[in-house]
């Protein structure tokens, strides 16, 4: 039986849906793993322009399984070393897949949030949180680290090492108002996932490579070391996007009252002068 939902409610864009309503969607070996390909494939379809990551039923996610959590593939011959290496991994590489979609991700917290959860929200490009959401860093409540799925390293750049610390070393709970104030969300939604589905279909009217490459830099410039740096970046990026259609299209659109049609094609009048 499927852990991982896919629906379209909209041509340009993607709902997954974590799908262990019963375990409150908590992350099993088998759960991350389909889930990392489920993204990866939804990634690779060229129609998605956003996608939302939600839960089902009250929970978007409540962290690591810890009574049914499955056996890595692949182990013959491994020891106990490398297997939980392997297993580490299988858990952690779902922040990179998410960093690493074209498409931006919208977090739509249903729920709680807990632990590798937790992570997962961060790992989105945009967090929205329902009334029932609310998140906690849980290894350190469960006798280990707080610092999982690279939250040690998302976390102070999302709301600051002050507010960072509070969280990651007190494992106290924080829910949807205070997740807002502290900047782990942007914005709160009575119903979560609609919420997000309108941000989503606003967002995939916009250019895809505008979009993708937009996801890119905000990324890249989070781990850039001066911002001298960070603006060339930028420049050529946008000069990528200035070599598009968009622009004159956006122009056009704009004079004639309509919206625009981005098609991301090469711009046609910067060597012809027409």
């Amino acid at each position: 039986m499927p852990l991982v939902r896919v629906d379209r409610p909209h041509p340009h864009v993607a709902v997954v849906t974590l799908d262990r309503p019963e375990r409150l969607n908590a992350l099993s070996i088998d759960l991350a793993i389909e889930l990392a390909a489920t993204l990866e494939a939804v990634g690779d379809d060229n129609t998605v322009r956003v996608l939302v990551l939600t839960g089902a039923g009250r929970a978007f996610c409540s962290g690591l399984d810890l009574k049914d959590y499955g056996v890595v593939p692949g182990i013959d011959g491994l020891q106990v070393g490398q297997i939980a290496q392997r297993s580490m991994r299988v858990y952690s590489r779902l922040v990179t897949v998410l960093r690493g979609l074209r498409q931006p991700v919208i977090a739509a917290v249903n729920g709680p949030a807990y632990g590798g959860g937790m992570c997962l929200a961060m790992g989105c490009d945009l967090r929205f949180a329902g009334p029932a959401a609310t998140f906690n860093a849980t290894g350190i409540v469960n006798g280990l680290t707080s610092t999982e799925m690279a939250a040690a390293w998302l976390l102070p750049r999302q709301i600051g090492s002050t507010h960072a610390n509070d969280l990651l070393l007190t494992g106290r709970v924080v829910e949807a108002d205070e997740a807002l104030r502290l900047g782990l969300v942007s914005r709160l939604a009575d119903d979560v996932v609609a919420g997000a589905l309108t941000t989503a279909e606003e967002m995939a009217r916009f250019s895809p490579y505008g979009l993708a490459m937009t996801k890119d830099v905000i990324w890249a410039n989070l781990e850039i070391g001066s911002m001298a740096a960070a603006i060339e970046l930028e420049d050529r990026n946008q000069l990528m996007l200035g070599f598009t259609e968009n622009l004159p299209e956006a122009i056009r659109a704009f004079d004639q009252g309509r919206d625009p049609a981005y098609t991301d094609a090469p711009r046609r009048d910067l060597f012809t002068g027409g």
